[in-house]
């Protein structure tokens, strides 16, 4: 087992892969996720939903001709990678993977040991210096160019005190004009409110808590940065058909795109 890895704390990036079908999970990871699966009905959908919205997002952004990305907090691989659907447009596309858990930098180079056009490195998004300081982002990023910076699911395991705006800036603040900005992030808006308590006390069991943020919340998150139509919405909803916009499960988290 690498150096650093809990198999007996419950993981987000593990209990995210379970849901999603994976196997790079532990016992710990599906004990506390079938936990949540059997109190929220939907929950399943959520997260299933949230990565259909992705998927969505990184086609429509490279087809406005961005072929670099930076994923923060990108957890465990899966279907439908970042990596896959950017170079489907762009055969050439350069994109770096960022998460501070070591099982998800071991499988993800793993995936990737033979493209020389996307790499995975170990850092932590709340330290973006770290993230910028990382010889794979000198070579695959060039920040002068327009840029995709993705926070799919990751701020609201970022509790205020972190600045999670903060975060977001300091990488904002590097992307060239005509870059794009992906954010998705839980929320209990219109959300059973019984439903509260049960979440967060079993996320303070596991590797990062949860914190839930309102509509308002999660646009500050953007600094101001315009958003592409339909704005902030239910991932659900996002540029997504009918039968999509129908899921409920897309109701638990807010999804959108900003353009620097």
């Amino acid at each position: 087992m690498p150096q650093g890895i809990d198999p007996n704390t419950p993981n987000v990036a593990r209990m995210y892969d379970y849901v999603l079908g994976g196997k790079d999970n532990f016992a710990a990871d599906r004990e506390l996720a079938g936990h949540l699966i059997a109190s929220i009905p939907d929950g399943v959908e959520a997260l299933r939903a949230n990565r259909r919205f992705l998927g969505r997002a990184i086609a429509h952004v490279a087809a406005q001709g961005i072929d670099q990305f930076i994923d923060l907090g990108a957890g465990l691989p899966n279907q439908g990678n970042v990596h896959e659907i950017a170079q489907s447009v762009h055969p050439h596309a350069h994109v770096v993977y960022v998460d501070i858990d070591p099982i998800v930098i071991v499988h993800a180079r793993a995936l990737l040991a033979a493209d020389d056009r996307t790499a995975a490195i170990q850092a932590d998004m709340r330290n973006p210096e770290t993230v910028f300081a990382s010889d794979a982002v000198a070579r695959l990023i060039d920040f002068d160019r327009p840029v995709g910076v993705i926070f799919n699911a990751m701020l609201h395991f970022v509790t205020d005190a972190e600045d999670p705006a903060g975060i977001v800036a300091a990488f904002t603040d590097r992307m060239a004009p005509g870059s794009h900005l992906v954010i998705s992030h839980s929320t209990l808006d219109d959300r059973p409110a019984d439903l509260v308590e049960i979440i967060r006390s079993a996320y303070d069991n596991a590797s990062a808590t949860m914190n839930f943020r309102d509509h308002d919340q999660i646009l500050r998150l953007f600094n101001g940065l315009p958003l592409i139509e339909p704005g902030l919405v239910k991932v659900n909803r996002w540029h997504a058909d009918a039968e999509e916009a129908a899921a409920s499960g897309g109701a638990w988290v807010y999804g959108g795109i900003a353009v620097k």
